[in-house]
């Protein structure tokens, strides 16, 4: 698998690949910035759980409250569609249609529509919308609506998924049309009410084809945890399985694949990526305010319905008393030195590969700036040396020229040694702000300063490691612009345990 990625990375060069440590630091290449300016970014709108659509040369996200904004560029968009109300164009005759009956309004008295994701079905030959509404903490639906057009009208078809249904009131769900009578028998209720610790909330549904063409939906929230059903691909709609309690399968739910218990584990979305021959399952902990923890982490499996693994091998469906532990940390607060404010609670993402190879994060971020104000953010990835995606510390620059780039032929001596930011994402759910600690990169492959460790790279590629005590981290180099508009040297790599570290070199050229 190591020999099939390094063939396949963008930056690996054509010829054979050994391992060496930096040995010297020479010459009179790049130099260590005397100050480090600072600098902002912003994208133009505000789209909260933005999952990510490309038509022809146009790139879409649809976000929670009916939002959407398209971009040619992925990094300045434009809304398109906003707010939850008859007037907006992303659907056509929704608040009449019955995506609501089983939800009814809120406890505000409106109608909360969240967390769609638009995927292009090419039996159908239409657009397909997955969305859900909800009315509480766990009454909820999934449905589905179709259009002609990326940017809609949608209309409402049916819902496939509801939860939060009690003893006395799940004839008015799907449950009975799926399961008739026969959902009596199932713990689905618990003293009468809904059991919530077994089973998901009906949110954030996020669906995508298998390496063999299948059509699968993943979705959940919390409760229960994250579930997954196939869906016909001539329809959209559900393919009902039968019940294998041994791998976790319901007969109306579908597979259990992660959390368990109502801890925070939300934002299912699951990318395959051919490079690697890995599904990565991305999902969000913590809660969504600017001081809930809210953060991205990661898992994968060489099926499309798991099992799901994280960096240390382990798969989580069962109750735990610490699911910090699970699953690779991608993201979490942070605040890098050329950043005016920290990012606080990145999360609900998704992610996609373009045409070209190059592989995207998305997600929506809030600000350690007193509010709840919220922006998408779009970093690219990349695969390290074991199939594992790390994240570009940096947004995409504002030009095609300055925008990040991985090196075929990897980077200098004198390039590489110098002054460092390095920042660990740890593996904490909380409100802490990561930020950078400072150390020098010297040509014995030594880390010294406020971090000490060892660092090399493979001569002639991108590849690199940073040891930070006992804790290795795997990834790649890779030339970025600062949101201040620098000139960068970053490193970005995954450990063994489940945690990411970024490295930041600033530079004057």
């Amino acid at each position: 698998m190591l020999q099939k990625i390094k063939k396949l990375c963008v930056c690996f060069l054509a010829a054979i690949i050994t391992a060496v440590s930096v040995s010297a630091c020479a010459g009179s290449g790049a130099k260590d910035a005397g100050i480090i300016e600072t600098g902002g970014y912003s994208a133009g709108v505000s789209v909260h759980d933005p999952s990510i659509f490309k038509d022809g040369e146009n790139y879409y996200i649809f976000g929670s409250h009916m939002e959407a904004a398209e971009s040619t560029d992925l990094m300045k968009w434009s809304s398109f569609a906003s707010g939850v109300n008859s007037s907006n164009p992303l659907f056509k005759g929704l608040f009449e249609s019955d995506a609501f009956g089983w939800v009814g309004k809120n406890s505000e008295g409106g109608y909360s529509v969240w967390a769609p994701d638009v995927i292009y079905n090419k039996d159908m030959k239409k657009y397909c919308m997955y969305f859900c509404t909800t009315s509480s903490w766990n009454k909820s639906s999934v449905c589905l609506a179709v259009s002609d057009s990326a940017e809609g009208p949608y209309e409402f078809q049916c819902r496939l998924v509801d939860s939060g249904f009690t003893s006395k009131d799940a004839d008015q769900t799907t449950v009975v049309d799926v399961l008739g009578d026969t959902w009596k028998d199932r713990n689905y209720c618990s003293f009468g009410d809904y059991n919530s610790q077994e089973w998901p909330n009906a949110l954030d549904p996020s669906v995508f084809y298998d390496k063999d063409g299948r059509l699968w939906m993943v979705y959940g929230s919390w409760s229960g945890g994250i579930f997954m059903l196939e869906l016909d691909k001539m329809s959209g709609l559900p393919i009902h399985p039968e019940d294998d309690p041994d791998h976790g399968v319901d007969a109306y739910f579908g597979k259990h694949i992660l959390g368990y218990g109502h801890v925070s584990c939300e934002g299912p979305y699951i990318l395959y990526d051919e490079e690697s021959g890995y599904y990565y399952l991305f999902v969000s902990y913590g809660e969504l305010t600017s001081e809930g923890g809210y953060q991205i982490r990661m898992f994968r499996s060489e099926n499309p319905d798991g099992p799901y693994t994280d960096a240390a091998g382990q798969t989580w469906t069962e109750k735990t008393s610490s699911h910090g532990d699970f699953g690779v940390k991608l993201l979490g607060n942070y605040m890098l030195p050329s950043q005016e404010k920290a990012y606080m609670a990145p999360g609900h993402n998704s992610a996609f590969v373009d045409e070209d190879g190059r592989k995207f994060l998305i997600y929506h971020t809030r600000f350690d700036d007193g509010s709840e104000y919220h922006e998408p953010r779009v970093h690219q990835m990349y695969t390290n040396e074991d199939g594992w995606l790390t994240v570009a510390p940096f947004a995409l620059s504002d030009t095609e020229e300055t925008r990040e780039k991985i090196s075929k032929t990897g980077y200098s001596e004198d390039e590489m040694c110098g002054t460092w930011q390095i920042l660990n994402m740890g593996s904490d759910i909380s409100s802490i702000i990561h930020k950078t600690k400072e150390a020098e990169f010297s040509g014995d492959g030594k880390i010294t300063g406020e971090t000490e460790g060892n660092w090399e790279y493979e001569e002639g590629t991108c590849f690199g490691s940073v040891s930070v005590g006992e804790t290795v981290f795997k990834g790649v180099f890779e030339r970025q612009t600062s949101e201040a508009g620098q000139s960068v040297i970053c490193f970005t790599g995954v450990s063994g345990d489940n945690l990411s570290l970024w490295a930041v070199r600033y530079l004057e050229e």
